[in-house]
């Protein structure tokens, strides 16, 4: 059993409920516009931390970060990439990696709007954190926390931050 703290779009403000939060978890994933490479510091000096970059990071976070990250949990294929879309339009280049990796988890940012839904078609749960940084025009930041357990996914929680 993992328990995952999944956030994304920070834009280089980090919350600090985000720790609070997160404390029971035992991993952080960022999906992606961390900002700079002190707020992926701060998040891995507190758990340990995977993470793709975004459109907006520069080459501190793109030199520790890739554009795509897939990767097993328990039994669950993962995919993580920041611009990819959602069910079912994804954008071309992602539908492509989606259905040649075949994950059971896909995992997206960019769009600041958060998202859980699942993919009958690619049989794969799509997550979207929303956005937990003050940049952006989404109203509420948001955060997810989940746990994998073997195949399940389990106590999926929308976390609101606040505007």
């Amino acid at each position: 059993m993992t328990r995952i703290g999944l956030i994304s779009d920070t834009h280089g403000f980090l919350d600090e409920n985000v720790f609070k939060h997160f404390e029971q978890c035992d991993e952080i994933w960022h999906c992606g516009d961390f900002g700079n490479a002190a707020l992926a510091d701060q998040l891995q000096a507190f758990k340990p931390l995977r993470g793709v970059y975004g459109n907006i990071d520069g080459m501190d976070i793109r030199n520790r970060f890739g554009e795509v990250l897939t990767f097993h949990i328990d039994q669950v294929k993962v995919m993580m990439k920041h611009i990819g879309g959602y069910p079912p339009k994804y954008n071309p280049e992602t539908k492509k990696q989606v259905i040649a990796e075949k994950p059971q988890l896909f995992i997206s940012g960019h769009s600041h709007i958060l998202k859980i839904m699942y993919d009958d078609a690619l049989q794969c749960l799509h997550m979207n954190p929303g956005a937990a940084g003050k940049q952006g025009w989404q109203k509420v930041r948001t955060l997810i926390r989940f746990v994998i357990d073997g195949a399940a996914f389990k106590n999926c929680e929308v976390i609101e931050l606040g505007g």
